[in-house]
């Protein structure tokens, strides 16, 4: 782990594109800013790992999952009244007089 020592509103720099600042320092806690592209997520480490739980929770449906999803789609589908695919017909223009 490389460790680097900053004080209030200077700046780490990660590749080209991050900046860590250090916006302000109050007893034991620092508030930093974090300025990255769009593209790089950018998380509490809690959240990360919370994330990639989910993730991983998400990526392990099986079989006997997916067999019940469809079948849970089939009943609602049969459920719903059927449409004909007709259009509405046309409203006729008046007589004129």
């Amino acid at each position: 782990m490389l460790v680097l020592s900053r004080q209030r509103d200077e700046t780490i720099m990660i590749g080209d594109e991050v900046e860590i600042t250090v916006v302000d320092i109050r007893g034991d806690k620092v508030r930093l800013g974090i300025n990255a592209p769009r593209d790089v997520q950018v998380h509490r480490k809690e959240v990360y790992e919370a994330i990639r739980q989910e993730n991983a929770a998400a990526a392990s449906v099986g079989v006997a999952d997916l067999a019940e999803a469809s079948r849970t789609i089939q009943r609602i589908q049969a459920e719903r009244p059927r449409q004909t695919g007709r259009r509405p017909a046309k409203l006729h223009k008046r007589e004129r007089s």
